[in-house]
């Protein structure tokens, strides 16, 4: 675990006293889409606003669900899922407050990618050649699903259609070298890592498929909003001014912009990839530098969820939601500007 430093950032202008240091625990997995959180605390902007901050970290997101309905964690992130949204129709207490990450256009990190053999053969010309291809897609129920329907819809069936397989994203880049699937949808590093191994070609990125879709979400336990809102709003401010600098580091969907080594230097220290030149590479994510959240496409989501009989409860978009603590932020630290 990491904790953040207890000196005040000098030039904060919302910096809270000394005496008001108050501990929130982070869950991260320790991915590109946390840059946010490790920005504010390598540059002090959780100091500067008196928090001292614990990361705790997570295999992954769905983990987090539990420790944030008990109150032991009061911050994490992850995916849009049918858990998730189960989990607010059984009244766990946790709410979707701000953006983590979003397939704006030109910034997808996810991508649909087709065994290199197939497209060099010519068995795949478009998607349409697809239909009852053995895909690979890392769970049901989640976001990826619903971007490869869009894309399959359009070429005239649906995922129904295809011989669908659940592999970690690893997996997936072993088992298209293997010629055990046919294709599969990967994220970044492994997009990048299948394209220059010559295992498998991008066809389509999930900006393309579902533009600006809200891939995940950053989420707070209603403990914490309930107990402590004051330093909700102050942890979002932090978290905020973290996002901006890192999006002003990027350029044309990659970190080649003003700034972007110092946020690679931030990346590397923090995250599970240590190599530097991996960052230089691939595509990033897009994170929206008020924390706005995309309604209307939590909306589809939970739509087509509903449609797959995911959804084990009543529960509406509505519900699990609280874009108030991202508004006061902003309020207090101004809406984004790009420095260049």
């Amino acid at each position: 675990m990491i904790r953040a430093r207890t000196a005040l950032f000098a030039l904060a202008v919302f910096a809270a006293p000394a005496s008001a240091q108050t501990n929130v625990s982070v869950g991260i997995t320790n991915v590109v889409a946390d840059v946010g959180h490790f920005v504010a605390h390598k540059r002090g902007y959780f100091a500067a606003e008196g928090l001292d901050v614990n990361f705790v970290p997570f295999d992954a997101a769905a983990r987090m669900i539990a420790p944030m309905a008990s109150g032991e964690l009061d911050v994490g992130g992850g995916g849009i899922a049918a858990g998730l949204f189960n989990a607010v129709a059984r009244g766990v207490g946790l709410k979707i407050v701000a953006d983590k990450s979003t397939s704006a256009p030109g910034l997808g990190t996810g991508a649909l990618m087709v065994r290199r053999e197939l497209v060099d053969n010519g068995r795949y010309k478009s998607v349409k050649d697809m239909k009852g291809w053995k895909l690979a897609i890392p769970a049901s129920g989640t976001g990826t699903s619903t971007s490869l329907e869009n894309l399959f819809n359009a070429a005239g069936f649906a995922l129904r259609d295809m011989d669908v397989v659940y592999l970690s994203f690893p997996q997936m880049v072993t088992a298209l070298e293997n010629k055990a699937v046919d294709a599969a949808f990967l994220t970044e590093p492994g997009v990048t890592a299948a394209e220059t191994r010559g295992v498998a070609r991008r066809v389509a990125s999930d900006d393309e498929m579902f533009p600006d879709h809200q891939i995940a979400v950053t989420l707070n336990s209603e403990k914490f909003l309930k107990t402590n809102r004051a330093a909700a709003v102050r942890f979002m401010r932090a978290f905020l001014r973290g996002t901006r600098d890192y999006t002003d580091a990027v350029k044309d969907g990659k970190l080649v912009g003003p700034g972007a080594e110092e946020i690679i230097a931030i990346l590397t220290q923090y995250s599970l990839i240590k190599d530097a030149a991996v960052y230089r590479n691939i595509r990033v994510n897009y994170c929206d530098p008020d924390g706005k959240l995309n309604i209307e496409s939590l909306e589809k989501d939970l739509a087509y969820f509903r449609s797959r009989n995911l959804i084990e409860g009543k529960v509406a978009v509505s519900d699990a939601i609280d874009i108030s603590i991202a508004v006061e932020a902003v309020r207090g630290i101004g809406p984004y500007a790009r420095k260049n």
